[in-house]
């Protein structure tokens, strides 16, 4: 079975929705996947993508997008190492970069839910084609168009669905088909030669019929996503089976290195990602042959949506990607795999490999008890607590030692929190370097600080 996966093209999931690597690091990481063994780069670029004419306003504020240029020299890079770039271009759910902004509000299908299309508006889906046209253009010789379309939340619950849906006989399932293959013939209407993937999540529950009826076969290449480490083989066989028994053959999976443990994760647990690639290697053995496996795409996810906070960054995540893509081109977990796992990061340089190095670290102080849990150790519940400082009466000899630990806890981490400051600036955009403080320093150090400044202020009023 090896060899049948062996067969299937990997594609390494770069989520630039959040973090967007500066163009340097960028070739250097696409670099180290062609001697990892990646043949191609799915690239989801949201709001750095340099959209531009009435699409303008969809461009970050926060960094600057990506210029033509870069996009461009990107795409060669690529292409000189052997690889082949899929743009990923939301068409239907997870639209927040598009329906955030005020003048697209009136897009939505419902007015909380900032991620959902509403599948009823002509404009919409001429919003969705300007992207899809701007994305194809800055790609030339492209093959390969990902449509996205998973999680489209709150789906029929708007009130032109549920007018469409007081007809007899319709669905909320028919609603999801009728918008994505009205948008998959456009695409094909425009790019005869395109081949045209996108999520499976939103047809998992519908039967047989509804799919050989959906309008998609022959169209669109479904990828099904599961990034759990106890994925349930013979449920995902068994889907994979079903829509090619509807007459979609031509089928991707998509597993995870990255960015699917929560929505805050820091530090990558390499074990988890592996378990989640072992699982889709009994999926693999398992299919029938009929199923035509086109390739993985191995998913690293840097926001879960582009309102949610900061996944792992890409360097502490790079020993896990070096694990899951070993096991699949081994067919295991094989000892040449074993000598790339975070055991022995020290051993394999890597680009980003002091980053990773000093955010480990860090995240270990910020995860140390003494540090976390200060105000509610002993001294500061018994001797410092809320009410003793609002009221100033404290013992000033403890108050003095818990002045001494909280500054001295706050010097360590400042001294570490500069090392990364320093070494992720190489790497990323300062407004990144700002948000990945503020996200996990931020937190702890606050009350420690806070704690200095109150001893300073109570002192003032028991010691001469």
């Amino acid at each position: 079975f090896t060899w049948t996966l062996y067969t299937w093209k990997k594609l390494v999931h770069l989520d630039l929705k959040g973090a967007p690597p500066r163009v340097e690091y960028l070739h250097r990481l696409i670099e180290l996947f062609s001697e990892l063994g990646v043949d191609g780069l799915l690239v989801e670029y949201e709001d750095v993508f340099p959209y531009d004419g009435e699409l303008k306003l969809l461009q970050a504020t926060a960094q600057p997008a990506y210029s033509r240029d870069e996009v461009l020299s990107m795409q060669e890079f690529a292409r000189s190492k052997g690889m082949e770039v899929i743009p990923l271009v939301q068409t239907f759910g997870h639209m927040e970069f598009v329906l955030k902004h005020r003048s697209m509000w009136h897009l939505r299908e419902v007015a909380h839910c900032v991620g959902t299309l509403n599948p009823h508006r002509e404009e919409g889906v001429k919003v969705v084609m300007e992207m899809l046209r701007q994305v194809v253009e800055l790609h030339p010789g492209l093959s390969t168009l990902h449509i996205g379309a998973d999680e489209v939340y709150m789906l029929g619950e708007g009130e032109e669905s549920k007018l469409w849906l007081a007809s007899p006989g319709r669905t909320v399932e028919q609603l999801f088909l009728s918008h994505v293959t009205k948008v998959a013939r456009a695409v094909k209407e425009a790019w005869p030669h395109m081949t045209i993937i996108m999520w499976d999540d939103m047809m998992r529950g519908m039967s047989l019929d509804t799919l050989k009826a959906s309008g998609l076969v022959g169209l669109v290449q479904p990828m099904l996503w599961d990034y759990t480490p106890n994925l349930d083989v013979s449920k995902t066989v068994s889907l994979l089976e079903k829509y090619c028994s509807a007459g979609m053959a031509d089928l991707w999976a998509a597993s995870s290195f990255k960015g699917s443990t929560s929505v805050y994760t820091c530090v990558t647990s390499t074990q988890r990602h592996l378990d989640n690639h072992l699982q889709w290697l009994k999926v693999a053995a398992s299919l029938s042959p009929a199923v035509n496996m086109k390739g993985i795409a191995i998913t690293g996810w840097q926001r879960y949506d582009h309102l949610s906070v900061l996944c792992e960054l890409i360097p502490v995540a790079i020993p896990s990607l070096a694990v899951c893509l070993q096991t699949l081109l081994h067919g295991q977990f094989s000892a040449e795999a074993q000598s790339l796992t975070p055991t022995c990061v020290a051993d394999t340089v890597f680009p980003g490999r002091r980053l990773a190095e000093l955010i480990v670290e860090l995240n270990a102080l910020l995860n140390s008890e003494d540090i976390r849990f200060f105000e509610n150790s002993m001294f500061v519940r018994g001797w410092f607590s809320p009410y003793q400082r609002q009221r100033k009466t404290v013992t000033p000899l403890i108050t003095m030692q818990i002045h001494n630990q909280a500054s001295l806890f706050l010097a360590t981490l400042q001294q570490k929190v500069e090392a990364v400051r320093e070494e992720m600036a190489k790497l990323y955009p300062d407004s990144t370097v700002q948000e990945w403080i503020e996200e996990h320093v931020s937190p702890v150090t606050a009350p420690l600080q806070r704690i200095t400044e109150d001893v300073a202020a109570c002192l003032k009023e028991m010691v001469p």
